[in-house]
């Protein structure tokens, strides 16, 4: 374990430095309680991209009320059934108040995750020829993956540039996408669907969200993934008004896990078709005659029974960050992350290379709490990322490694080619995410993974601190003596032995 020698000093050196930070204190005295059970098992929590975490009290208040009532299910019209139903319409008021969206132009669609409300988008959106699907090279694989019903239905795909060093959109590059013509009149008017992150979960990037107002201008019906924006920052969808936006609750406050949602304008909900319906979807189907209609609204689009018992958790969780404040939180994260850049940019072995490569932005400006890195040896040698999660699973951090169902990003960032990428897949091997990463790595010199470091709600000085102090005793590590994984994170096995 990572000795606190030093951390005293270190603090108030950060505290000058970062003066906004006094304001967020709330948060220490919040984290000695509810969330206790960190610095009870000496954890620093590195991965709040990939999960944020619960507090004790949403857990108590949740088990209250499943304890204190008796719920059915809410396809009736029963005592127990109306319980539910009254439950899930407030979480659904509740979410529209959190974003500040109009009950009269938005609604809410409850889905298992953000990627199955990805999903309810890209299979119902008229995609048809002539028409355009048009994401950037920064997005998560569950939103790369609706290319796939743009292509089945003759679509056009195409993807917006990114520009190194700070992976930002190439704002000319998009705009020329977003106003160019139509191949041809025969098509004129055909549907296109625009999709890009609010903030990237590889890099932390924020991208501008005035894109919505330029692209709508434009024609286009626009998609919003929030998913690792809004844990930590506001969303207010009366000055910011995509057709789709698209989120998981876990992200944001941790529990519960396996609820999203799709909040959506009214008018544009009503332009999907559906491929299929399920029970719950539609007000009556028959088999003789084979008809159906679908419910009204969001209705139509929640795939047979609700996870009525864990939705109403979604209020529970909302009110704890009310009572938090989304602002405080956004404040102490954006003040860890800056004074954590600052200090890997400052490692150098004694030969006066870098330790670390940042994958991003240097400073805070426009990103989030996500910085996403790879450490090299003195001759400038990537280590075996794998490796490090390891190491620093010895420690107590955790982080995540790997391309975090990001592969534009990483592939913009290290440079790779098309040519490299079709040479991986085309090898022979039977490829695992694994495997092709140890490709470009020891074909092209590259690396298609990195380590990811994120912030969020319950994050302090000592966690960042302590990943820093783990992140120096690299100094003057070749990469043979650091070794490589012994244990394959993706396949879930032991690798050292060549297996």
């Amino acid at each position: 374990m990572i000795a606190t020698d030093g951390l005293p000093a270190d603090y108030a050196a950060f505290v000058a430095a970062y003066p906004a930070y006094a304001g967020t204190a709330a948060i220490d005295a919040l984290r000695a309680t509810d969330y206790a059970r960190l610095d009870r098992g000496r954890h620093a929590y590195l991965d709040y991209t990939g999960a944020s975490l619960y507090a004790q009290s949403q857990v108590d208040a949740h088990l209250a009320r499943l304890a204190g009532d008796v719920f059915g299910n809410p396809h009736s019209a029963s005592r127990t059934s109306m319980a539910s139903t009254a439950l899930v319409e407030q979480a659904r008021r509740d979410i529209l108040a959190w974003f500040n969206a109009s009950p009269s132009d938005y609604t809410v669609v409850f889905t298992a995750n953000c990627s199955a409300a990805l999903k309810l988008v890209g299979e119902a959106f008229p995609f048809g020829p002539g028409g355009r699907f048009l994401l950037t090279a920064d997005n998560h694989n569950s939103v790369n993956g609706l290319r796939e019903f743009a292509v089945a239905r003759g679509a056009e795909v195409q993807y917006a540039p990114l520009v190194t060093p700070e992976l930002r959109l190439d704002r000319d590059a998009l705009a020329r996408l977003l106003h160019a013509p139509g191949a041809s009149t025969e098509h004129a008017g055909a549907p296109r669907l625009f999709a890009y992150p609010a903030q990237s979960n590889f890099t932390g990037v924020q991208h501008p969200l005035a894109l919505v107002a330029e692209a709508r201008a434009a024609g286009w019906t626009v998609l919003l993934d929030a998913a690792a924006f809004v844990p930590t920052s506001r969303l207010d969808l009366t000055a910011v008004q995509p057709d789709f936006v698209t989120l998981s609750f876990y992200k944001m406050f941790g529990y519960p896990t396996g609820v999203g949602c799709l909040i959506a304008r009214r008018d544009a909900l009503a332009r999907l078709h559906r491929p299929w319906f399920a029970g719950g979807t539609v007000n009556f189907a028959t088999v003789g005659g084979r008809q159906h209609r679908f419910g009204p609204g969001e209705a139509g689009f929640e795939d047979g029974t609700l996870n009525y018992l864990s939705i109403p958790a979604v209020s529970i969780g909302l009110a704890h960050l009310a009572r938090i404040g989304i602002d405080t939180i956004h404040t102490r994260v954006r003040c860890l992350a800056g004074w954590l850049l600052h200090d890997l940019f400052t490692l150098r072995h004694a030969n006066g290379r870098p330790m670390v490569r940042i994958y991003g932005p240097a400073s805070t400006e426009a990103r989030g709490g996500t910085i996403t890195l790879n450490f090299y040896d003195p001759e400038g040698h990537l280590l075996d990322y794998r490796r490090v999660e390891e190491l620093a699973t010895e420690e107590g951090i955790s982080l995540r490694t790997g391309c975090f169902c990001n592969p534009g990003a990483g592939e913009t960032a290290e440079g790779l080619t098309d040519a490299e990428i079709l040479a991986a897949v085309t090898s022979g091997l039977d490829l695992t995410l694994p495997r092709f990463l140890q490709f470009i790595t020891h074909f092209n010199g590259k690396s298609a993974g990195a380590i990811r470091v994120s912030l969020g709600l319950a994050s302090n000085f000592e966690d960042v601190w302590r990943f820093a102090r783990f992140a120096a005793r690299f100094r003057d590590q070749s990469r043979l003596a650091i070794g490589e994984a012994t244990f394959d994170i993706e396949s879930c096995r032991v690798i050292r032995d060549g297996s």
